[in-house]
């Protein structure tokens, strides 16, 4: 896997999906190369997203692009394979969401994809510490999971720059994932606190020219 660092991460989420394909065809002419994919359950978080199909439909959409699907679900273990037959190339889970999270990450290793960690902006960073050295990716949501459109909660960049540091005092590799209410005001600040993956929604599926929308975010982060 070869990106080059820091990157937006456009999410499905915010795309009209009666035109799935389309909108991710036009980020993916702008210069996407990493597509994420947002997957609520209705009880972890208030809102139901969709399933393997759509993340299958979607990769059939860019399969060249890099799928990276979020669970923002109970019981995560129960789909780690249909998401990976979907055409996961990467699964993040939730800290909240798994009481054995280390056997969790290892369920996942199992297939051969990138594993990922959450964690909610109420969550402290000491909660994953224990599972920094086993995971490729920490994501940190910045703003409370289950509805896109939200807006950055301001105290994830502390909590950026001091995971960014615990990366660097363990000599770690994972990458620095954020979640939220990313936009053209803010981005540049974000990749700053030290965020390799931007993922941005709303800002991105909303405007007019999605291409070149995509486009003026990505620049952002030169």
């Amino acid at each position: 896997m070869n990106f080059e660092l820091p990157f937006i991460a456009p999410s499905i989420l915010a795309a009209d999906f009666t035109r799935l394909g389309k909108d991710i065809g036009e980020v993916v002419e702008g210069g996407a190369s990493w597509i994420h994919c947002d997957i609520m359950d209705g009880h972890f978080v208030p809102n139901i997203s969709y399933g393997p199909n759509v993340v299958k439909a979607a990769k059939s959409a860019a399969p060249e692009a890099f799928f990276d699907v979020h669970l923002m679900i109970e019981n995560p273990d129960n789909y780690v394979e249909a998401f990976v037959q979907a055409g996961a190339d990467l699964i993040s889970v939730h800290q909240e969401t798994c009481p054995h999270l280390h056997r969790t990450i290892q369920n996942i290793k199992k297939y051969g994809i990138m594993t990922g960690v959450v964690v909610n902006p109420a969550t402290p960073l000491q909660a994953i510490e224990p599972v920094l050295e086993d995971v490729d990716l920490v994501l940190i949501m910045s703003v409370n999971p289950g509805f896109g459109g939200q807006s950055f909660i301001e105290s994830s960049y502390k909590k950026l720059e001091n995971l960014a540091a615990i990366r660097d005092e363990k000599e770690l590799g994972f990458l620095i994932q954020v979640d939220g209410g990313v936009n053209l005001k803010n981005a540049k600040k974000i990749a700053r606190a030290g965020a390799d993956i931007l993922v941005a929604g709303s800002s991105v599926f909303s405007a007019t020219n999605i291409s070149a929308r995509f486009e003026e975010l990505s620049e952002k982060l030169d």
